[in-house]
């Protein structure tokens, strides 16, 4: 069985790679002292300090295991391969505003890597997927909540 490929930017694959050594690193020098610190308080039944460090034993083990996951499947998008003339996962784009007339670069990435506060996109929300494939001087229509936003596409890069 052919397992479905997460495509990553190398900057969002070497991101996960550090989070993912950081969270090993914590869980085995911080969280597990902690626990045998609480455990030896005494009664494991009504111990806060207990529970609270198996919770985030528990927690950073998931996040773990989701990197491990992500990274297993990961193909890191060739950008050599990716054309400056539609928009595609890993492109930067730079559109307009036609309301405000207001200009932001985007950079569509996979929803793993996903940040708005760095104009990261996932290509899985609406303004990707309606920038998807379009070029230069297109306009997109994307339905939001304040009703229907215009584009326009100013430029493609990556």
């Amino acid at each position: 069985m052919k397992k479905e490929a997460i495509y990553l930017t190398k900057e969002g694959y070497e991101a996960l790679k550090k989070e993912l050594n950081e969270l090993r690193e914590k869980f085995m020098y911080e969280v597990a002292p902690k626990i045998k610190e609480a455990r030896e308080l005494g009664d494991l039944s009504e111990n806060s300090e207990y529970d609270e460090a198996k919770n985030e034993q528990g927690r950073i083990g998931s996040r773990i295991r989701e990197i491990e996951e992500i990274l297993s499947k990961a193909e890191i998008i060739d950008e050599s391969k990716l054309n400056n003339n539609t928009i595609s996962l890993g492109n930067k784009v730079l559109i307009r505003d036609l309301e405000t007339q207001e200009e932001m670069e985007l950079k569509i990435v996979n929803s793993q890597e996903a940040n708005i506060f760095e104009n990261k996109i996932s290509i899985e929300s609406p303004l990707a997927r309606a920038l998807e494939g379009k070029k230069v001087g297109d306009i997109v229509r994307v339905k939001a909540p304040k009703g229907i936003q215009k584009y326009q596409i100013l430029g493609i890069s990556f």
